[in-house]
């Protein structure tokens, strides 16, 4: 089954058990605040994608906030200020003049983000074998785009989650495994868009999972692998753009997600332009691509860095349930796509 799976689904699902191992050693080790799990020291918690494109590129002597407009636009500059990683000073000058540096809690956030990257490699290469992740990393540098940022973008919900406001944002060579997985993902997805009305997540997370005769909107997140809020933000756009209907049930007393003709014909196309963006990129570089298809970590494999530490957030309810089917199924459970959002930028919008 992994095997039939579409090219961007088997990189999205490694990307997101990557950054989840990453983000759970990062909440281990970091003091910080939560809602879920306890922890009332330090900033709030917050994943690797604003670790990737915006506090690695901030140095301790602080940068021009007209150098980070780019980072800051792919990011959440306002989140992360008041997360406390983060101050835009002096406030009552033009933007300009004004400068973003790191709080104490910003710097400590770093000193425990800088090596994480390497190290969930290295646990990676101790469970299959350093010939296999050699290989996933030689494979995937034929298609990373090292103009592209080293993360997926954080998406909004104005636009349906599209991720064309990446392009301008200064890039870099990918260096650690989870950057070279997001550039070749990103490079996917923006090549899918640019033939597509509909962003990769909305298509791939939430209609692909919409069934003929309509969904119990309750069960879309357990079927998409994206959270309960992802989803309402989702259906809200999905219907405001005549794609899908939301009503009452009271047969099965919950909301009941259908969608509408053009819904359907949408749903329809998703397939059919995933197969048409990945025989272009065959059409430049089959072996290339069958390389990483067979090189990619999947299916069951990805359940072994995904357990929480015990006083984790996704170890207690209301994320509980959806981390055990995490864990006893990855490839039914991890969303088809990152869905990168400004409520802390987790790659399954939690």
């Amino acid at each position: 089954m992994v095997d039939r799976l579409p090219l961007p689904t088997l990189l999205s699902q490694a990307l997101v058990a990557f950054t989840i191992e990453f983000d759970n050693e990062f909440e281990h080790r970091m003091p910080h605040r939560t809602a879920v799990g306890g922890g009332n020291r330090g900033p709030w918690l917050t994943s690797m994608a604003m670790w990737s494109n915006f506090m690695r590129l901030v140095p301790d002597g602080g940068v021009p906030l007209g150098e980070m407009r780019g980072p800051a636009r792919i990011t959440n500059l306002g989140g992360l200020e008041r997360w406390g990683y983060v101050t835009v000073e002096p406030t009552d000058r033009p933007a300009a003049d004004r400068w973003v540096r790191l709080t104490r809690g910003g710097r400590a956030a770093q000193r425990v983000w800088r090596p994480l990257a390497d190290e969930i490699e290295q646990r990676w290469r101790e469970r299959f074998g350093d010939v296999a992740i050699d290989e996933l990393r030689e494979a995937l540098s034929a298609f990373a785009d090292p103009s592209l940022p080293g993360y997926l973008p954080v998406v909004g919900y104005a636009d349906g989650m599209r991720s064309d406001h990446v392009r301008g944002v200064p890039g870099a060579a990918a260096e650690d495994l989870a950057g070279k997985l997001s550039q070749v993902l990103l490079s996917f997805t923006l090549d899918y868009e640019a033939e597509s009305q509909l962003s990769l997540p909305m298509s791939a997370d939430v209609l692909r999972v919409i069934a003929s005769d309509g969904t119990p909107v309750r069960d879309l997140p357990r079927l998409s692998g994206v959270s309960k809020e992802a989803i309402a933000s989702s259906l809200g756009f999905l219907s405001r753009h005549g794609l899908i209907e939301v009503a009452a049930e009271p047969s099965q007393r919950t909301k009941v997600a259908r969608l509408t003709a053009n819904g359907a014909k949408a749903r329809a196309r998703h397939p059919r332009i995933v197969a048409a963006t990945e025989d272009r990129w065959r059409t430049r570089a089959a072996r290339d691509v069958d390389r990483v298809r067979s090189a990619l970590i999947t299916g069951e494999r990805l359940a072994l860095g995904l357990r929480p530490y015990p006083d984790g957030w996704r170890a207690h309810n209301p994320y509980r349930a959806r981390t055990e089917l995490m864990l006893a199924d990855p490839t039914a459970a991890l969303p088809h796509q990152p869905m990168v959002l400004h409520r802390g930028g987790y790659p399954d919008g939690s």
